[in-house]
């Protein structure tokens, strides 16, 4: 199938380079893996069942992930862990989870057909199979685990699982000496990891070692005295020696990483088990972020680790008292790895974006950050890490002009720009003389040497604009001018066929509105103080009552006259 030779050439397309590297050793703390495994899939109830189907998923995904599967659908090819996928640089101790879990699930099918054995005899028979089964699975494990890959830990602890899983299959047989001797010999190498680690590490070695006291007891008095496996025997089956080399590894490292951290020349004591583990994890994290695919998977990387962080800066602060120094000065150093690593992603975000507005919102965060970071008490007194942190926000500013007149020039504001490239440039050119980390050295000549050109087209397209402004002129089109009377544009010749019909746009009508000034007021107050004569005689009535009494005044004057006697 295609699928299969696919897989079975993964290996095959691994780079020669990357196999030249050193292989990172595998450490593979076998104890607790099946604990926390039995404890939380049914052997905390004695459910051997659901453990056995939880071990059957557990190597479905694991196959998966690891690309190891084993055919299709339709076709089974069986495909065993090997060495070679051990030397695989990018492989992981998942690796050697798969023959681990296939013992697992062996042995849970054992225990369970043991409990049911109870009532039904002949299932004995099928279950000492699958305790044969685990044996063989087990010791598979083991020969992986011999490889220079894994560390002494992870040999010592496959030693002892396979002697466990031999001890109980020979118990099982009632084989009391080999059963004996097995048990013995996993009793011995636990007892001894327990005494190599810290007492918060030495819980589930005891508890093993308490599960096997029992069984030791019972095949001592089937055997008739107590046997045992005396130090010279393990050293000639090779297991003190790995517990030698193990000893030597974990002091090494206890020594070197765990208790002890050079911080720009300060020397912060470690004390916490949980910042211990924590930094741990960060010796080769630059590493992984270097063979990281792009940037948005080193960003995730980075999110992942702050999630960690957060937590120890939680446990350190609650455990920090105000007298006590050195806690004040590790949460000072976790709260610096915070804003370290904080503008490590910043700096992917920026090669990320595409907005300039963007890119300047996130140099001004982090030079915020740089800011924070200087005014640590620590280091306040370090003049050399106070011009570094000098030297670092002078380059920052330099790439926030650089953007800022970017963002300017989208906008068309080109004395703006320009003003921007020219602080930039010059804040580059300072800049690029100090020593840097290589990612702000490459943007800084960006600027220095994008800068100059694109002065130039600014300078050109602000001349360009300035002309055009003042030479274009927009002409009218003829339908605007046949829209204006042609007493409005008397200065312009236009001829309009409108004029020659019985409607021509000559002159609006009727003609708009003009303001005019109005005529002013004038009171009359004198006219309150003038007597006006009498109008009475020259009326219509007394000019009729003067008439009609002259007349008959006359008549009869003359009547009077005559017959009046005197």
């Amino acid at each position: 199938m295609v699928l299969e030779e696919v897989n079975e050439n993964i290996l095959d397309e691994v780079p020669k380079e990357t196999k030249k590297e050193p292989l990172k050793p595998f450490t593979l703390e076998l104890i607790n893996v099946i604990k926390d495994a039995q404890q939380q899939h049914g052997l905390r109830h004695g459910d051997y069942q659901r453990y056995r189907g939880y071990c059957s998923r557990r190597i479905s995904r694991l196959r998966k992930a690891l690309k190891i599967p084993q055919g299709d659908r339709r076709h089974f090819k069986k495909r065993n862990v090997t060495e070679e996928h051990l030397s695989n640089p990018i492989s992981d101790e998942r690796l050697l989870h798969i023959p681990l879990m296939l013992a697992e699930r062996n042995w849970a099918y054992a225990m369970q057909l043991r409990q049911e054995s109870n009532t039904e005899q002949r299932k004995k028979f099928h279950m000492i199979r699958k305790l044969r089964k685990a044996c063989f699975y087990a010791l598979r494990l083991e020969e992986l685990c011999k490889f220079e890959r894994c560390d002494a830990r992870t040999k010592l602890e496959a030693q002892a699982y396979v002697s466990w899983i031999h001890g109980c299959l020979y118990f099982e047989l009632q084989m009391w000496s080999a059963a004996a001797e097995n048990l013995k010999k996993a009793q011995v190498v636990y007892e001894k990891l327990a005494s190599a680690l810290s007492e918060e590490k030495q819980q589930p070695y005891k508890q093993r070692i308490e599960e096997l006291t029992p069984s030791l007891r019972y095949c001592a008095y089937n055997i008739g005295e107590e046997q045992g496996i005396n130090l010279p025997e393990l050293r000639t089956l090779g297991i003190l020696e790995n517990f030698d080399k193990f000893i030597l590894q974990s002091s090494e490292t206890t020594a070197a990483i765990l208790h002890e951290i050079d911080w720009y020349g300060i020397k912060v004591p470690i004390r916490i088990e949980k910042v211990q583990l924590f930094l741990q994890t960060l010796v080769n994290f630059d590493e992984s972020l270097l063979k990281a695919e792009d940037d948005a998977k080193r960003i995730e990387i980075l999110e992942n680790m702050f999630i960690d962080l957060r937590d120890v800066i939680s446990a350190t602060r609650a455990e920090a008292r105000p007298d006590d120094k050195d806690m004040q000065l590790l949460l000072s150093y976790l709260l610096s790895i915070r804003i370290e690593r904080t503008i490590q992603r910043n700096m992917y975000l920026i090669k990320q974006s595409r907005k300039p507005q963007d890119i300047v919102r996130l140099l001004d965060i982090t030079n915020q950050q740089l800011n924070e970071l200087a005014q640590l008490e620590p280091l306040q007194k370090k003049d050399d890490v106070q011009l570094d942190f000098s030297h670092r926000i002078l380059a920052l500013r330099a790439l926030r002009c650089y953007y800022l007149a970017k963002s300017h020039n989208v906008l068309h504001r080109w004395t703006e720009a320009l003003s921007c490239y020219d602080r930039s440039l010059n804040y580059a050119r300072e800049a690029a003389q100090y020593k840097l980390s290589t990612d702000l050295l490459e943007m800084l000549n960006v600027v220095i040497d994008e800068v100059p050109s694109e002065v130039v087209y600014l300078q050109s397209q602000s001349v360009l604009e300035q002309q055009e402004e003042e030479s274009v002129t927009v002409a009218p089109s003829k339908s605007q001018l046949n829209k204006v009377p042609l007493i409005d544009r008397l200065d312009e010749f236009h001829e309009n066929p409108q004029y020659l019909t019985k409607n021509p746009n000559i002159v609006t009508m009727p003609p708009a509105m003009e303001a005019v000034p109005a005529k002013p007021l004038f009171y009359d107050l004198a006219l309150n103080f003038v007597n006006f004569p009498t109008l009475a005689e020259t009326t219509d009535e007394a000019l009729g009552k003067q008439k009609a009494s002259g007349i008959s005044g006359f008549v009869k004057g003359i009547w009077s006259g005559w017959g009046s006697k005197k």
